[in-house]
């Protein structure tokens, strides 16, 4: 079924697809340009995401931020979402039950946005989108061209709050990213 942005929002407010919508304070969709070239998907929002309805803009979105700022991404002119739309109890690693009840919305803003580039941040979503053993550590800033898009991982902007020394190769990461996105925005009409 083919939806538009205002379907798809509406049905994400009123899913009750999985118990998290139970303990949510709000519904974490999605931000940025919704003709995007470049998404980056997260795994789920956390404590303040759930309180602003916005992903990424707690201590680890703020960090993210500077990435973005570091490698001049500008974050309106990409989309930003989280394969899901509720935040697990204690910002544990969501459920698979809860991904596949989830990835549902995903794969329709997806379709919606039409991005040329796909950036996993973290291990769960690069499990879920690019490959179910994939190894966040061995095989991070790698491409993978799948159908209509590119898609690689980068580390998840928590677990560079947590081991700073994997912010090096976060922003060796991030500048392949920017590159590979400015040259693209080139060859576009």
């Amino acid at each position: 079924m083919t939806m538009t942005w205002e379907e798809l929002k509406a049905r994400c407010e009123a899913c009750e697809d999985c118990a998290l919508y139970r303990t949510r304070q709000r519904n974490v969709f999605g931000v940025g340009n919704e003709k995007a070239t470049l998404l980056f998907v997260g795994e789920a929002p956390g404590a303040d995401e759930d309180l602003s309805g916005i992903p990424f803009v707690g201590k680890a979105g703020q960090l993210f931020d500077q990435f973005l700022s570091a490698v001049d991404i500008d974050r309106d002119q990409v989309y930003i979402a989280n394969i899901l739309k509720c935040r697990p109890p204690r910002n544990r690693d969501p459920e698979p039950s809860e991904q596949e009840a989830c990835f549902a919305h995903l794969r329709e803003q997806i379709r919606l946005i039409k991005p040329k580039l796909i950036v996993c941040l973290g291990r769960i979503a690069a499990m879920r989108l690019i490959r179910e053993d994939y190894r966040i550590t061995k095989e991070h800033g790698s491409w993978v061209k799948k159908g209509e898009f590119e898609i690689t991982a980068v580390y998840h902007p928590s677990a560079l709050l947590r081991d700073v020394e994997k912010r090096e190769a976060m922003l060796a990461d991030m500048t392949v990213i920017a590159k590979k996105w400015k040259s693209l925005a080139q060859e576009l009409p």
